[in-house]
């Protein structure tokens, strides 16, 4: 894919994240009318920084937006700290990554790992199973967009061991 089409692809990405952003919290109208604009302000969505569970090292977790109505996709920014990660995962109807800020690493399973920066957007398929992160020296954040199926968006495994992080 070229630079013009991966761009293209973020712009969109990020519009469709700015414009959807109607979070579960405090939203500024009412929840019950489809055709009321909703506006979910950043102070209103709580930053998940517990998330020892699902990753290593330490990451932030910023909610964007969440599944409502019609909509199955859901949204977050997550920023990972040098050496963070993700533990194995897979979504069952796959994922975008829009890298925003600064260098990580993504891998599938059975797959070498490939570096991400800062303008770049990646697309994980349905069902397969990966991990993403900050490379060893470079903090990273990214937007992460996936859509539910049967109410579930990831279905997580173990974690990525230092020697599967570390491997080239």
């Amino acid at each position: 894919m070229n630079y013009q089409s991966k761009t293209a692809i973020a712009c969109v990405l990020l519009g469709f994240a700015m414009a959807s952003q109607a979070a579960d919290q405090n939203t500024d109208a009412s929840q019950g009318d489809s055709n009321t604009l909703r506006i979910s302000h950043a102070a209103d969505r709580d930053t998940r920084a517990d998330l020892s569970k699902y990753f290593t090292g330490k990451a932030l977790v910023n909610p964007l937006f969440s599944a409502e109505d019609d909509s199955h996709a859901t949204a977050a920014s997550v920023t990972f700290e040098p050496g963070a990660r993700t533990n194995w995962h897979t979504h069952p109807v796959g994922q975008q990554l829009v890298v925003t800020d600064g260098i990580g690493w993504v891998q599938m399973k059975g797959q070498p790992k490939q570096t991400i920066k800062a303008g770049d957007v990646v697309w994980i398929p349905a069902g397969v199973k990966h991990w993403h992160g900050a490379t060893a020296n470079h903090s990273m954040t990214h937007i992460a967009v996936q859509e539910r199926r049967d109410g579930d968006n990831v279905s997580w495994d173990g974690p990525v061991t230092d020697a599967q992080y570390n491997a080239e």
